[in-house]
């Protein structure tokens, strides 16, 4: 897959992370004319041992993520061609099937950066899509507080 990358899915959870992805996704955009897919996946939560609830449960979340799309493709894609899409489901799954169905060329999204016992309970759904993605996948984290540099007074 040559660059420039004419076909670029990014994956958002609306927190600063997947905001910092989706400014990324839209420079990647801007560079070479290319277009931004836009995934939010609402994510199933299923309790050990309980029975699946049906997709129809998830609507209204999926409802409420559209209008939340609508917003940041206005403060966040201008200039940039692109396309909004929700889906219900694993968050990594879902970001997996968009890509080969939309036949994405790369896959922009942030990550949290939790180690330890975080990212061992909550899992990473960054390192599942680097895992098995079959493109590659671009993962931004914001800057830190303490990687922000200010200009010292002259």
């Amino acid at each position: 897959m040559p660059f420039p990358f004419m076909k670029i899915l990014c994956a958002v959870d609306f927190e600063d992370n997947s905001m910092a992805a989706l400014d990324t996704a839209a420079r990647l955009a801007r560079e070479s004319g290319g277009t931004v897919e836009v995934l939010h996946v609402v994510p199933i939560m299923i309790q050990p041992g309980a029975m699946p609830m049906h997709l129809d449960v998830y609507a209204a979340e999926q409802e409420a993520a559209k209008a939340k799309l609508i917003q940041i493709a206005k403060d966040h894609l201008g200039g940039v061609k692109y396309e909004l899409r929700t889906s219900v489901g694993q968050p990594a799954i879902a970001i997996l099937h968009a890509q080969k169905t939309l036949g994405a060329e790369v896959i922009v999204m942030g990550t949290h950066g939790r180690r330890g016992l975080s990212h061992f309970i909550l899992g990473s759904v960054a390192e599942h899509v680097v895992r098995e993605a079959y493109c590659p996948v671009l993962t931004v984290r914001p800057p830190r507080a303490s990687d922000q540099t200010t200009d010292a007074p002259a």
